[in-house]
């Protein structure tokens, strides 16, 4: 009956029946999967609204029901739920009130595995939330996002360590230990994350922190890119799985609008054809080629710089 409810188009039926919905199912030991899907598709419907009101209460009414164990795996395979959720922070520039309370719905599911495993490499959220954190104003916005990457990297450092790695997480952590906080839980997290990131960091390899980095979309001069020794020991991995890490860096080729970005995306083009030219044909194919000569007049000169400088390699031959 209550589901019902909340696909009537009385405006006051839904809302009614959601609040109603919420304390049943965070009142009851076993919740109703079936209550909890409902209504979860429910509040990815409100996420969408243009109202910040409706936003709001659906964000609410997520923090509340969330809490209780069972469901947050209900959430995690509702269609289009966790994009709602990645959408406010992303495109909506919510207020601090806002960020902190759709984080805090991130902090709770990461508590389960297996979202922990595959939110950021579905969503990309380390780099987003490493973003919010540094410009972020109120210290409880800091707090739940360090909590929520110590979920991630407590859970599922497999999957997360070097995606935080490649973003230099650990520098922030270490300008993060050395301010003063009222809340006592941050500095807590934040020298566990340390200590995390500096142990792992260890195992990893040179190529797995790029690799990272290349996925996150936000390269930055880090020592690879301009390293002899790691493109001639690592060129190799970006002809994986069809030249996946190729069309990574032809998409960020395309799609940026960062002069860093582009700069270190043609630089690594470059590189890379030095060591494979059997590939020009590739990258032809696939506009590399001709975004490269576009990126040649680009008003930044260190966008300019590198472009020329790949073009020689796919236009010229043979290997550096």
């Amino acid at each position: 009956m209550l589901s019902r409810c909340l696909r009537s188009e009385d405006e006051f039926v839904p809302l009614t029946a959601s609040k109603i919905l919420t304390t049943l199912l965070c009142a009851s030991p076993k919740p109703s999967t079936e209550a909890a899907e409902e209504l979860f598709r429910w509040t990815t419907v409100q996420l969408q609204s243009k109202n910040p009101a409706v936003v709001d209460l659906a964000v609410q009414v997520l923090e509340s029901v969330l809490r209780q164990r069972d469901v947050r795996s209900v959430y995690w395979h509702t269609p289009q739920a966790i994009d709602a959720l990645v959408r406010i922070l992303k495109i909506d520039s919510p207020s601090p009130q806002m960020q902190y309370q759709v984080i805090y719905c991130f902090w709770i599911l990461t508590f389960n595995t297996e979202i922990a495993q595959e939110l950021n490499r579905k969503y990309d959220v380390i780099p987003q939330l490493v973003g919010l954190a540094k410009n972020a104003i109120k210290e409880k916005v800091i707090r739940v996002i360090i909590s929520t990457l110590r979920n991630l990297a407590e859970k599922a450092p497999e999957a997360n360590i070097a995606t935080m790695a490649a973003i230099k997480l650990l520098q922030f952590c270490e300008n993060l230990s050395a301010r003063k906080w009222s809340d006592g839980e941050i500095l807590e997290d934040v020298n566990f994350l340390k200590e995390e990131l500096e142990l792992n960091f260890q195992r990893l390899t040179t190529f797995e922190v790029y690799q990272a980095e290349l996925l996150s979309s936000r390269l930055t001069w880090s020592p690879p890119h301009t390293s002899d020794q790691f493109w001639a020991k690592n060129w190799r991995g970006l002809k994986k799985d069809n030249y996946a890490l190729l069309k990574v860096l032809a998409r960020l080729l395309s799609t940026s609008s960062d002069p860093v970005v582009l700069s270190v995306a043609a630089s690594d083009i470059g590189q890379y054809v030095k060591r494979d030219p059997s590939s020009k044909k590739f990258l032809q194919e696939i506009g590399v080629k001709q975004r490269i000569m576009e990126l040649m007049a680009h008003p930044d000169q260190e966008v300019r710089y590198n472009s020329v400088n790949s073009s020689w390699a796919l236009i010229g031959g043979g290997k550096a």
